[in-house]
């Protein structure tokens, strides 16, 4: 496993856009060292061309196993929330975590649920607006009063 960033060197943005060119014509096929041919498996082949779509628009990529356990301070970066917001989600049993010691530990795998519910419930939310705007539910009279303070 590498412990270490890996970065795109700007000499290697051409090579990259020819895999991508490669890869969005259809299924890749690995070649081995001794001629050996096999077909990329789609779930991997799906991976790659995003990696390659996004190291060609100079975007950085973080490989992480679904079953590692993350501290709140490294859980907090990936979800873009701070800290102590994410200990306040811990502990309202927004997700689970285990500790190791006195200290929380979350699975990434366990942070992707999390944020697809959240993404679905923003989703819903935003259906159930746009609906009621369409069905003339919003009444177009009611707004903050004058005072500027909605009391």
């Amino acid at each position: 496993m590498v412990h270490e960033a890996v970065s795109i060197r700007p000499q290697d943005t051409e090579k990259l856009q020819d895999v991508g060119r490669l890869l969005r014509r259809g299924r890749a096929k690995l070649t081995g060292s001794k001629g050996e041919n096999l077909t990329i498996p789609e779930p991997l082949y799906s991976l790659l061309k995003d990696a390659v779509r996004n190291l060609t628009q100079g975007r950085s990529l973080v490989l992480i196993p679904e079953e590692k356990q993350l501290t709140t301070q490294q859980a907090g970066e990936l979800l873009g929330v701070s800290r102590p917001f994410l200990i306040r989600l811990l502990d309202a049993g927004e997700m689970p975590f285990s500790l190791v010691g006195k200290h929380r530990r979350i699975k990434v795998s366990d942070l992707i649920d999390y944020s697809k519910r959240k993404s679905d419930r923003k989703a819903a939310l935003d259906k159930m607006a746009r609906d009621a705007h369409a069905a003339g539910l919003y009444d177009k009279s009611a707004g903050i009063p004058k005072g500027g303070r909605d009391e």
